[in-house]
């Protein structure tokens, strides 16, 4: 199985030369050109390290690992950034990042930063993530969007498909509204919010045919999926 590569950089030119140079190292790379979308592709698929510059529209590279912090504690991330003050690399710390490279740098440290990243979460590739979830008695297709149960099958949108995917992996815990929000839409305000709200009321309608599974709204705060065994 291939390193999949999540690279934010808003500079086209350097954001393609960068990622044909990762494919020629072996690595399968997708590019995001903002923040925002960064975040909602880190959403659509299993990651294995990112890589943001700095300073970007609509989300900042600071403010998009701080979101992809409270989704996935332990992805490797790597800032590019052509600032080299103490106080932003420590923002870049606190933010969650792993390491740093300042603008201009080489391809040979770029590969080489990439490289110890990878040893030192000793990241595992040879387990792909399932594409089928059980969900109390439903079973969860994430790679064709659908939930089947018994002989019942009701295809999902992508964002139902990507909600109920987060919601199962904090199973048991309350997921924070902005964490989805951020994590689907890329953004966190009034109007999506209630996008989010039409969302998760259909998900309770997929999921009535098992009493078992409770989709709670804790108010102010989240909602929490739970399997009552």
């Amino acid at each position: 199985m291939e390193i999949n590569i999540l690279l934010a950089e808003d500079d086209f030119s350097l954001g393609f030369v960068i990622v044909d140079q990762l494919k020629l190292d072996g690595y399968r790379v997708t590019l995001a050109t903002d923040g925002s979308d960064a975040l909602k592709r880190f959403n659509e698929k299993q990651f294995h390290l990112c890589i943001f510059d700095v300073m970007m529209p609509k989300k900042d590279g600071f403010t998009l690992a701080s979101d992809i912090r409270k989704i996935n504690s332990e992805i490797p991330i790597l800032f590019l950034t052509a600032k080299t003050m103490t106080e932003d690399k420590v923002q870049g710390f606190k933010s969650g990042g792993d390491d740093y490279l300042t603008k201009p740098f080489s391809v040979e440290e770029l590969q080489l930063r990439i490289k110890a990243l990878l040893r030192r979460v000793n990241i595992k590739v040879d387990k792909p993530e399932d594409k089928i979830i059980s969900i109390g008695h439903f079973q969860f297709d994430t790679e064709n969007l659908c939930l089947t149960i018994q002989n019942s099958k009701k295809s999902l949108t992508k964002k139902e498909a990507q909600i109920l995917k987060l919601l199962f992996k904090f199973n048991g815990q309350v997921l924070p509204r902005e964490v989805i929000l951020n994590a689907v839409w890329g953004q966190n305000d009034y109007f999506v919010g209630r996008s989010l709200d039409v969302f998760i009321t259909k998900l309770r309608k997929y999921l009535k045919d098992d009493d078992r599974i409770v989709l709670s709204n804790i108010h102010g705060v989240g909602f929490k999926l739970e399997i009552i065994e």
